[in-house]
């Protein structure tokens, strides 16, 4: 069980926010609050002498306009850097599940135990995260296949993400034909043709640097998050690389360490991790994984370079610290290879 929290993720947020754009000062406040009396009057004075109606609705729109500002600059003066408290402690009512909160988030730490204790293995069941992405394919609460494959290393993740995939893909056609077809006339069309290519198709292998680098070269599209090394791409960036540049899944490997956790395995540049992402048509990140850091010295700084203690993890890294062997794993939502199967378009409707 771990505690899980946003409140440090929307702290370093707003920390950001604070240093780029500075709060506003009261005298600004005082100003924008003159300002909205100001116009407010005009309009008074409009309505009492009876003005046109094109004036009238003018000076309302200029007196919107001006509580909209004043709104925002009230907004970003009650916006304080640090973890929100109250009566000297930590506000939980803010939190993702508005209370403090401790969810089994994953077995792969303690799987990983068991890879290096009897080589090949596997978990499957319901696994917890505080996220705040409200999004058509993000759930609270799902299952996950969780493989842990001992004596071997990032190739042979990406090697076995990719059977597996391409596996259930032709096991459904195999077994599940009748369904499929129910699917494909009620819901998605293309949903039988997708899982065939995926099923006979080499998947596309890129670098995280490779991946940035196209995106940025895209002049088609125009993306909401902006792409830059660095960032955690997003579904848009995900998607277009899988159904528009390849049309066909693809594995994206090597992310930097900066957004990855301190258990992928840094590689000799110093700046990646040998993690990897499976990219499927119609969902986008189906599948991440990464061999794990194996090196006792560099998973200790890692932890501690995220500001996280070490003794939490102490059984963790005796597996490490009394001999290990080269491991790697990856985990596979189970409701998000059901939405890519089908194509139904929200995840929150195919939980079982």
């Amino acid at each position: 069980m771990f505690q899980v929290t946003t409140l440090i993720n929307e702290a370093e947020k707003v920390e950001k926010e604070l240093k780029k754009n500075p709060p506003p000062s009261e005298a600004e406040i005082e100003a924008a609050d003159s300002a909205v009396k100001e116009k407010g009057e005009v309009v008074k004075q409009l309505k009492s002498a009876k003005a046109s109606k094109e004036d009238i609705t003018a000076a309302v729109a200029v007196l919107n306009k001006a509580k909209e500002e004043l709104s925002k600059l009230q907004e970003r003066a009650k916006l304080t850097p640090g973890i929100p408290q109250k009566d000297g402690k930590i506000d939980y009512s803010l939190d993702f599940f508005s209370r403090q909160a401790f969810l089994t988030v994953s077995g792969q730490l303690q799987v990983e135990s068991f890879a290096c204790a009897v080589s090949n293995v596997y978990t499957f069941g319901p696994t917890f995260r505080a996220e705040n992405s409200h999004t058509s394919r993000h759930l609270a609460e799902f299952w996950m296949v969780e493989p842990e494959i001992a004596f071997a290393d990032l190739e042979d993740d990406m090697n076995c993400a990719e059977a597996y995939v391409k596996f259930m893909c032709q096991w459904l056609l195999d077994n599940c034909l009748d369904d499929m077809e129910f699917m494909a006339k009620n819901f998605d069309k293309t949903a039988i043709e997708r899982l065939k290519m995926v099923a006979s198709t080499p998947f596309e292998r890129i670098s995280y640097t490779e991946a940035v680098s196209l995106l940025e070269n895209v002049k088609d599209k125009k993306f909401d998050n902006k792409v830059e090394w660095g960032i955690d791409l997003a579904s848009e960036h995900e998607r277009y690389l899988a159904e528009v540049l390849f049309k066909k899944p693809v594995i994206v490997y090597n992310y930097p360490k900066g957004i990855k956790a301190f258990y992928m395995r840094l590689n000799d540049d110093d700046k990646t991790v040998a993690a990897m992402d499976v990219l499927v048509p119609k969902v986008g990140e189906l599948i991440g994984g990464s061999q794990r850091e194996e090196r006792l010295e560099i998973i200790e700084k890692r932890i501690l370079d995220m500001g996280l203690p070490l003794e939490p993890y102490e059984w963790y890294l005796d597996l490490r610290r009394y001999g290990t062997v080269k491991h790697c794993g990856f985990g596979l939502g189970f409701e998000r290879m059901i939405l890519f199967a089908t194509g139904i378009d929200n995840i929150r409707d195919v939980i079982p």
